[in-house]
């Protein structure tokens, strides 16, 4: 009991300036989900692609939890962050619009995001979460996002 309390009293979290948004900053080997799989909306153009990643991350042996609920992105991505969830992944318009089909992949602590091919994702989130890549690496070798580029 004492360790668990530990781990979880060391790794509780909140976001600088805002009191109310607390986070369980795990690290992503202990994390018992590796990534959320967040469509924007409930646009019936992003299931195909929810369900062929999910099947994906299912195959390569990545723990993800599927949040298909209404509400705000911000407000999941809140969520997903109290359960200490590491990564999220996003699929939006461009993700539609766009060839190679891209999503974007954000980190917790961070909460920064890249723009990464939907068919990179399992094997980065793998490594993410195994420790064989850096966040820093991911952010050097995958554009930035900053604000959706198209949109529907």
């Amino acid at each position: 009991g004492r360790i668990m309390y530990a781990v979880l009293e060391q790794n509780f979290q909140m976001r600088e300036n805002d009191e109310q948004r607390t986070f369980l900053s795990l690290p992503p080997i202990i994390a018992p989900y590796k990534c959320s799989v967040l469509p924007l909306s409930a646009h019936p153009d992003f299931a195909p692609f929810v369900r062929k990643l999910s099947e994906h991350l299912t195959r390569v042996g990545i723990s993800h939890r599927l949040d298909e609920s209404g509400g705000s992105i911000g407000r999941r991505y809140a969520r997903t962050d109290q359960i200490a969830i590491p990564y999220g992944i996003t699929i939006d318009f461009d993700t539609v619009n766009q060839k190679p089909a891209s999503a974007t992949l954000r980190e917790r602590d961070t909460m920064k995001q890249i723009r990464v091919p939907v068919d990179d994702l399992p094997d980065l989130v793998s490594d993410l979460s195994n420790g064989i890549v850096s966040w820093s690496d991911a952010l050097a070798n995958y554009p930035i996002f900053e604000q959706q580029e198209a949109s529907k």
